[in-house]
């Protein structure tokens, strides 16, 4: 990779959520972090009318025309990148013609938010080459209408903000309605997270994501019959217990888990802040739990991984983290037994499922970095 071709190399991050899952769409209150695990895009300046999309790992080229940038919606790793570029410039940013040369280390199909990394450091290249100050928030904001209006995924705004906008060391309790960020140390004591991947594929726009997203739409409607909410999360226990028989089947399942979730958020923050990591790790087993039972986005292979992670004594808490459907689990593990647990974890999964998992490295990080070359 000939690094000296280009001006600069900017980064953005995949992330962990560490609970509050499916509903950030829902208005309520997240607690990701950003990952070491970035998308590095390196860029210049070409002085055309074209970016050209290369990547280390893929023998792909692309070449996008700047005024054609809606036109690429069905090309295969390009799609969000000219998403992301498309979208900025509507919103009236300016676009030159580059080189883009493109260095994933998020693991795809992880859970881990490979694409959100893609467009946000593809916008804040875009930005490091037109000289425009890096706008954190606008940037996420924008990479989220690109995933949602180019390439499909009714996502909410966590992934990208977490990409664009995370602290090494810190967690960030994000108000996804509001975008009001709280930003909370990291103090785990005697414990670490152990990300593992259960290696079973997964596509948002093929998988029920989008149902979901309409099954809590269609919850928020009934009770906004009666009461004066906005958003799904706005409704409390109390107005749960009280009107909830308006809702029936999958869809009272579907919003008694995000209600339920965003009073777990609030706990395993304060419980983070308190340095009580027992309460957290029950707060982790017990979003595995309404994830798997109420709003079914674990499968076979995620529910194996939680379990084979929580037979070790050493595991004090597990989950799946991200939108399910395959991915990662990220669990609560004494420091000291690390190599033990993976052990554990590894020989347990592949008896149930045949192969193992895999075992991410990863220190929380900054979001966006931006390097002169």
């Amino acid at each position: 990779m000939d690094k000296e071709r280009y001006q600069y190399e900017v980064s953005a991050s995949g992330r962990v959520n560490l609970i509050g899952e499916h509903v950030d769409y829902c208005g309520g209150k997240v607690f990701p972090a950003a990952l070491s695990l970035k998308n590095y895009v390196f860029v210049r300046a070409n002085g055309g009318d074209r970016i050209r999309l290369r990547w280390t790992d893929i023998p792909l080229e692309v070449d996008l025309e700047i005024d054609k940038l809606e036109s690429y919606r069905e090309v295969k790793y390009a799609n969000y990148i000219a998403g992301s570029l498309y979208v900025w410039r509507e919103a009236g940013h300016p676009l030159v013609g580059a080189d883009m040369l493109f260095d994933c280390k998020v693991p795809f199909g992880s859970g881990l938010s490979s694409s959100a990394a893609i467009e946000v450091s593809t916008i804040a290249a875009m930005c490091a080459i037109t000289n425009l100050p890096l706008d954190k928030p606008a940037i996420a904001l924008a990479a989220q209408k690109a995933e949602r209006e180019y390439a499909g995924v009714n996502c909410g705004i966590m992934d990208q903000y977490a990409s664009a906008c995370g602290v090494a060391g810190h967690a960030m309790l994000l108000d996804c309605a509001t975008l009001a960020c709280e930003q909370v140390p990291i103090d785990l004591g005697e414990y670490l997270l152990v990300i593992a991947n259960c290696n079973k594929p997964h596509n948002l726009v093929e998988s029920k994501y989008n149902e979901r997203r309409a099954e809590t739409e269609e919850a928020l409607r009934a009770f906004q019959r009666v009461l004066p909410v906005e958003s799904l999360a706005e409704v409390t226990a109390a107005d749960f217990a009280r009107y909830g028989t308006l809702l029936t089947g999958k869809v009272y399942d579907r919003a008694r888990h995000v209600i339920e979730e965003c009073a777990r958020v609030e706990a395993a923050a304060q419980a983070m802040k308190e340095g009580d990591l027992p309460a957290l790790g029950a707060l982790l087993n017990a979003s595995h739990a309404s994830l798997r039972d109420l709003y079914e986005v674990t499968g076979r292979e995620l529910d194996a991984l939680q379990e084979a992670a929580l037979s070790s004594p050493d595991c004090i808490g597990s989950r799946m983290t991200g939108a399910g459907f395959g991915g990662c689990t990220i669990s609560l593990v004494k420091a000291a037994a690390k190599e033990d647990f993976i052990r554990t974890l590894t020989e347990r999964y592949k008896a149930k499922i045949g192969y193992p998992p895999s075992i991410y490295e990863a220190e929380i990080s900054d979001g966006i970095t931006i390097k002169k070359l």
